[in-house]
């Protein structure tokens, strides 16, 4: 069944999400009342059986059309500013995660935490069950613990790929030879899926992201498991 869902932004789990979907609601704001205002005033011109000769050569008309829309690109502009600063910013992360594509897989390693390190390959039709999504779930799920700064960093070994997690408002290149970072802080417990969005190679839509994001206490529990 589609619902309206379906054509809109999934869940916020991060705060970068949260703003990205404030700032898209800002600007659609902007954008419907833009389409109103020429809609009518293009019906008018073409429902008017008179011509207002003020209206062929008047100064403070074209003073109007030309200073109105500047002031809203900036009133679109200062929010957008805001959100790419927030987005670039690193607070101070409590833990290190190192991300590393491969054709077609991910590999993680936790350097703060006794230099854990796996691969997470994306389960095949064998491991899958009702619980199971097609092509999105792993046999090793990336564990983070909820409401930590984190930072992640990643690279790639091979070709470019693209670590993205839509509903954390994430996306980095994985680039050889280079390293990328952004600030990752989750607001809640869950499970999130994420793809690699840049065309690496024929199975480049084999390599599925997974988040599950656990309380702080589960994860040092985890992490002692090692």
């Amino acid at each position: 069944m589609t619902t309206w869902t379906n054509f809109y932004f999934q869940d916020a789990t991060s705060p970068t999400m949260e703003q990205m979907i404030f700032f898209h609601d800002h600007s659609m704001v902007v954008l419907i009342l833009i389409t109103i205002s020429i809609m009518y005033f293009i019906s008018s011109m073409l429902l008017n059986k008179y011509v207002n000769k003020n209206l062929l050569n008047q100064q403070n008309i074209e003073m109007i059309w030309t200073i109105s829309p500047t002031l809203l690109l900036v009133f679109i502009a200062i929010p957008s500013i805001h959100l790419l600063y927030l987005m670039d910013e690193m607070n101070y992360p409590i833990m290190t995660i190192k991300a590393m594509g491969h054709q077609w897989y991910w590999s993680y390693e936790y350097t703060d935490f006794k230099n854990i390190e796996f691969d997470s390959y994306m389960n095949n039709k064998n491991n899958l069950n009702n619980n199971s999504f097609r092509l999105l779930d792993v046999d090793n799920n990336m564990i983070l613990p909820m409401n930590t700064q984190m930072r992640i960093i990643v690279s790639s070994t091979d070709v470019i790929h693209s670590w993205t997690m839509p509903s954390m408002g994430k996306k980095i290149d994985a680039i050889p030879g280079r390293l990328n970072q952004i600030s990752l802080l989750i607001k809640r417990p869950g499970l999130y899926f994420g793809q690699c969005s840049e065309i690496c190679g024929a199975n480049h839509s084999f390599m599925p992201i997974v988040i599950e994001s656990i309380p702080m206490n589960f994860f040092l529990k985890w992490v002692n498991s090692f």
